[in-house]
C-alpha cells in the first residue's frame, strides 16, 4: 500500500535572486497600457514602490520627475502596440536611459496577473541585469507630424 505524502505546512519563503547582486540599482519597471502606466520603482533592497499615470504629456512629464525623485537612471518598458512610443520619447528627453523589451519574453513568465505585477518583475529583472534591449527603436520610425506613426524598417 502507498503511503500518502505529508503536506507541507506554514509558510515557505523563497529568495529566488539570494546570491545575485543588482546591476542596475537605479533601475525602474513600466507596464504600458492604453489607459493607464504603472511604474515600479526600488525604495530600498526589499521594498518596491509602485505608482500608477495617465498617458498624457503632462502625466508622462510628471511619471519622469517622480523616477528622477528616486534617482532612477534606466528604465526598462514592454514595448506594446505603439502605446510605448510617447513615454521613451519623454524619458529619454528628461534624461533617463531607456530599455525596450519583448512582450513576448514577459508573457512566458507564471504567476503575473496584473499591471502592478507586472511593472514589479521587469523592475526586479531590470535591477538584476537579466533584460535586453530588443529592438533598434532609434530612427526606425518616426511621427509625421500630425497623429502617426510611421515605420521605416
Amino acid at each position: 500500500m502507498r503511503r500518502k505524502s505529508k503536506r507541507t505546512r506554514g509558510i515557505e519563503e523563497a529568495h529566488p535572486f539570494s546570491g545575485m547582486s543588482q546591476v542596475n540599482p537605479n533601475a525602474a519597471g513600466v507596464d504600458i497600457g492604453a489607459i493607464e502606466i504603472v511604474a515600479c520603482v526600488a525604495a530600498d533592497e526589499h521594498t518596491q514602490i509602485v505608482k500608477a499615470f495617465g498617458n498624457y504629456t503632462v502625466d508622462l512629464q510628471a511619471l519622469a520627475c517622480w523616477m528622477k525623485s528616486h534617482n532612477i537612471r534606466t528604465v526598462a518598458m514592454e514595448s506594446t502596440g505603439v502605446y510605448w512610443i510617447p513615454l521613451f520619447e519623454e524619458l529619454e528627453r528628461q534624461g533617463l536611459e531607456c530599455l525596450l523589451i519583448s512582450s513576448r519574453s514577459m508573457r512566458r513568465v507564471a504567476g503575473r496577473k496584473s499591471d502592478i505585477s507586472d511593472a514589479q518583475w521587469i523592475q526586479t529583472l531590470h535591477s538584476y541585469g537579466l533584460l535586453e534591449d530588443r529592438f533598434v527603436h532609434r530612427r526606425s520610425w518616426w511621427r509625421c507630424g500630425h497623429c502617426c506613426v510611421i515605420a521605416t524598417s
